[in-house]
């Protein structure tokens, strides 16, 4: 049976207490913990990991879409709302459910079935209580990726390639290419070697999106990718490709 490890993120002690009952009914859901602000609820995803959070969007001081921009590696998420015009927006943001307050006990089961039977059918979402959480992001996690009044929920796999612009790294994917105030290095740290290659010191790109690989001068490569971005590999890093791909 797939266990659904869970956090709560809600400022009203009202409402979590109201998802904890709830939660009781389905014996899927380990409850791990709960937290009633931003930083608290930060702080208590780090620490468990879980794989689904009940996440109240509208809170004091910062709502729940800076909780997901200030994570590395976003759960399964499932908003809470007593406002309509979030829970419209939230479908912008990619969450995988929203449920209205006050919850509604069949609406709740709804939405857990709807967890478990994404994960069952996916074979890149692995839920279970061996789950390995180590430092390095899985391809079928997601990050949370925010660009003014634009937010995005992305895999790993479907990012094509990172670029340094300035003090912030730009982050391609589908036909989407926003800003994250983050630096390559620390990009780089989370992400799966065999898939993401540095390609220079302003680029790193995903191999599984490369579409065309050119000799090219001086010993170089060029990469033309499936997106139509060309890179320019640096020597020594052409070296390294070379080896990492085999040919």
């Amino acid at each position: 049976m797939i266990t659904l490890k869970a956090v709560i993120v809600e400022d009203s002690r009202l409402a979590r207490n109201e998802l904890k009952e709830l939660i009781k009914t389905h014996q899927e859901i380990e409850l791990l913990g709960e937290a009633e602000n931003v930083d608290d609820g930060f702080k208590l995803i780090n620490e468990t990991k879980p794989d689904l959070l009940f996440l109240d969007i509208n809170m004091p001081e910062k709502d729940g879409f800076e909780l997901l921009e200030m994570l590395d590696d976003v759960p399964i998420t499932i908003f809470t709302t007593a406002f309509d015009e979030y829970a419209i927006k939230s479908f912008e943001y990619n969450a995988f459910d929203y449920l209205l307050k006050p919850i509604n006990q069949k609406r709740f089961s709804k939405s857990i079935e709807k967890v478990i039977e994404n994960a069952t059918k996916d074979p890149e979402i692995k839920i279970s209580e061996d789950e390995s959480k180590e430092d390095v992001l899985n391809l079928d996690k997601q990050i949370f990726i925010k660009d003014g009044e634009k937010c995005w929920l992305v895999k790993i796999q479907d990012i094509t390639l990172f670029e340094i612009v300035g003090n912030y790294t730009r982050v391609f994917f589908e036909n989407n290419k926003p800003l994250i105030y983050k630096s390559l290095a620390q990009i780089e740290e989370k992400l799966p070697p065999e898939v993401f290659f540095r390609a220079n010191r302003q680029q790193i790109i995903n191999i599984h999106h490369v579409k065309k690989v050119i000799s090219w001068f001086n010993g170089k490569l060029k990469i033309e990718m499936q997106s139509g971005e060309e890179i320019e590999i640096s020597r020594r890093q052409s070296y390294l490709f070379k080896e990492q791909l085999s040919f």
